[in-house]
This record gives C-alpha cells, structure tokens and sequence, in this order.
C-alpha cells in the first residue's frame, strides 16, 4: 500500500520559502524530483560532441537510450552517435564484456568514416555486475590503435554521492590529451560548453599580450585538440571543471587559474589581476569597460522599471551573485528558481536575505512546481533563464543557459541588452524552451 511520506498542496506557495526563511546551501529538502519541459542546458551527449572528429557509443538499456538517441537526432548528429542496447541475457550470460568488444568493434567497421576517437559511454548496469572495463579497452585499443578511446559514463545513480556525472564528464573531455612540451604562449579555456565572446575582457586581455587563446569550440579537427595538451595555462570559471583542471595539473604538468564568474565590478578587478600575474603582464586599465557596463545597467534599467523579475539556476553559475547585482541597481527582482546554491555565493545570499527578505525562493524539480504555470496572474514578469520562464508563465524572457560565454563587463552589456530585447518583444516560450542544448544546432 503506497503512504504519503509529506503533504503537498498543488500550487507554488507550498513549494517555495521566502529567502528569510531559506537555509543556506540548500533550502530544499530531496525527495522525488520533477523534470520540467526547459531543455536549454546541456547534457553528456551534447558536450561530447565537442571533441571533433570523434563518435559516441552509448551501452545500456534501452529506456535509457531513450533520451541520448533523440538528442543526437535534434541536433542532426546522428552520423556521429550509436549505440549497443544491454538486454536481459546479457546480464544473465556473464558476457557484458564481449558483448561491449564485440559491438564497438561491429559499429566501427560498419561506419562510413574513421573516426579519431571513440567516446564509449557505460551506464549503471556495468557497476552493478562489475564487469572487467580495464579488459574492453585494452582490447579495444589493441584492436585499433589507430583510434583514441576514452571511458564517459550515464550513470544517473551517482548522480547524488561523490563526482557528479557533469564533472566526470568534463575531467573525461581531456583523458585523451597526451604529455607535450609546452608552447608558453598559449592559453586554454577549459571546461566550458559555450564559447567565450571574442569581446570579454578575458579573451582580449589573453589574446592583447600576444597569447592564443584556445578552447574545444575552436578546434577545427582532433589535431587541433590533442595540440590543446601544449599550453601551460588552463583557465576556468565553471566550479564543475576543477576536478579536470587538477586532473590535467597532475597528470600533464598544465598549471590551472581559477576566475570565478561574477557580476561584481571588484571581483572581476581581482580576476582580471591574478590573469594579468599569471600571465607576466600588466593589467590593462578597464575603466572604459567598466562604465559601459553600468552604462548598459542603468539604460536597462530605465527601460524596465518596476517590472518583477524571476531568474533561474541555468541561466548562469552564480544565480545570487547575479540577482545581487540587478537588486544593487534598482532591478525589482521578485522570484529566484534553483534547487541549491554554491558555495561561492554565501554572501551574496546573506546580503539578499538581509536587504530583501521577502525574495521568493522556489525549486525547479519538486513536484508540485508542474503546476506552476497554471497558477500565474497575468501580469507582466520579466524572466531571465528558460526555467524561469517556464515557471513564471511568461513569454517575456532572456533565452540564454550556461552564462552563454558572456564573461565580464562586456557579458554584462550584452546581458542587459537581451534584458531590454526580452522585455519588449515577446519569444514562443512553448517552441523555444523544448529545444536541447541552447546553442547547438536543432532540428526543432
């Protein structure tokens, strides 16, 4: 006989909490979750098909090919993605690990090119019967030595307890890079799904002191990949991407900086210092780039009153510290959506629940959030991120996931300009939010 373990009404109000009543990192509880129609953000098989002139094999069940299958099918990449479907025998005979050589062997031979490099994904079921994976991809590379084979993972089981599935990702992206004397001037971004605008101050600042600046968006074959293993420096401001940046530090002597992404003049000041230190040069003065930036806030500003605005946790890495700065300049910011916070941005959540309290907090994978739009009033809100806009009700909003590559003061003109695009033109919120992987190329 099913119990209910909680009660929960079907609207909003029950689901979220004011920020005066939220704890800090997480201010929900876990439990079952709910997955809303906002496919913006990208999942393993869209960042896999980063590495160029690479193919993915996916080995599971097929429920759970489900999902990776329609992905590479919308983003028109099905030429580059196969898989092998786990059934009942094959759990049952013992032979995962034929199974595995067997098929991967069968896909490469019946492909119509060579791929470089094979991404071979493993799920669940082969933790769950421990099967031989140092065997499969000896034989594998024995097999073809021509091709390069990384280990990715699907496994939604750990998704919970130590590195998470986007962080094994992101270390697995650069397994394939090879020791390589170093060329000490060049630069690396890593880590990131989105390209870095060629006008942030950080791509400028690199590439103005004579540097190349590279990134898996940039790379034009797998040559251009593997070449990647040649800087000395690798860049990140995604939290997700430590683990890789100390992973390559170990394994290939590349030294990592850390510029955490925020919206705060100062702290990008002191980013732009420990770039400028690690770098042997001078930090150039940003001052223009700096006024231009609160230029573009006020204009938006200006433009958008007191209309409230609803924000989101895919929109970008630091929803507080961004909600922060538009409460900072007059922005009427009335509903916050993320399940939890990081931890860079305790301060700014202390600042939010001191200056305004009444700040609505709200999950995105509670269950009663499937009610949400149907709860709205009609008035206008401004949404800044696809779940936002979702859950808001509103056809007005910034349809941006993952920061979008807008890095710095330049990111935030180009932020506050969406901004004002979105509060007077309205988007099909419905067509556009369906589609996977915001900036890829789709099908729908």
């Amino acid at each position: 006989m099913l119990k209910r373990l909680y009660h929960e009404d079907h609207n909003t109000g029950s689901a979220g909490t004011r920020i005066a009543d939220a704890e800090f990192p997480a201010p929900f509880h876990e439990g079952l979750e709910y997955s809303s129609p906002a496919r913006g953000t990208w999942n393993i098989v869209h960042t896999g098909m980063l590495i160029p002139q690479s193919h993915q094999i996916f080995v599971c069940a097929m429920g759970c090919l489900r999902g990776v299958v329609l992905t590479a099918a919308e983003m028109n990449a099905l030429g580059r993605y196969s898989s092998i479907q786990i059934r009942e025998e094959n759990v049952l005979d013992g032979g995962m690990e034929d199974l595995m050589i067997e098929g991967v062997t069968d896909i490469i031979h019946k492909l119509d090119h060579r791929p470089r490099a094979i991404l071979l994904f493993i799920s669940c079921q082969h933790f769950f019967l421990a099967y031989d994976q140092k065997l499969v991809f000896t034989v594998l590379r024995e097999r073809f030595p021509d091709i390069r084979f990384t280990d990715c993972y699907m496994i939604p089981t750990l998704r919970k307890s130590g590195l998470t599935p986007d962080q094994k990702m992101r270390m697995q992206m650069y397994s394939m890079w090879e020791k390589r004397p170093f060329d000490a001037k060049k630069v690396n971004l890593i880590g990131s799904n989105l390209p870095t605008a060629p006008t942030s101050e950080l791509r400028r600042m690199v590439e103005d002191a004579g540097f190349s600046f590279w990134d898996l968006s940039r790379c034009r074959d797998f040559e251009d990949y593997l070449a990647m293993a040649e800087a000395p420096l690798n860049l990140v401001y995604e939290p997700i991407v430590l683990m890789a940046a100390k992973e390559l530090k170990e394994r290939l002597g590349q030294d990592y900086l850390y510029l955490t992404f925020t919206y705060d003049f100062e702290e990008l000041e002191k980013n732009y210092q420990l770039l400028a230190d690690a770098l042997g040069i001078e930090k150039p003065n940003f001052a223009a780039d700096r006024r231009r930036a609160k230029e573009a806030i006020d204009h938006a500003g200006a433009v958008i009153g007191e209309t409230p605005i609803a924000v989101d946790y895919t929109f970008t890495f630091r929803i507080l510290n961004f909600s922060r700065m538009l409460l900072e300049h007059g922005f009427h910011v009335t509903e916050i959506y993320a399940d939890a916070f990081p931890a860079e941005d305790e301060a700014d959540f202390a600042w939010i629940r001191e200056q305004y309290p009444d700040i609505m907090i709200f999950p995105t994978n509670r269950p009663a959030m499937r009610f949400s739009a149907s709860s709205k009033d009609c008035r206008k809100i401004l949404a800044v991120g696809q779940k936002a806009a979702y859950f808001a009700a509103t056809d007005h909003f910034v349809n941006v996931a993952e920061s979008g590559g807008f890095y710095g003061y330049d990111g935030i003109v180009r932020i506050m300009e969406l901004m004002e695009d979105a509060f007077s033109h309205k988007k099909d919120r419905r067509a556009v939010i369906q589609r996977k992987g915001y900036g890829c190329e789709s099908c729908i």
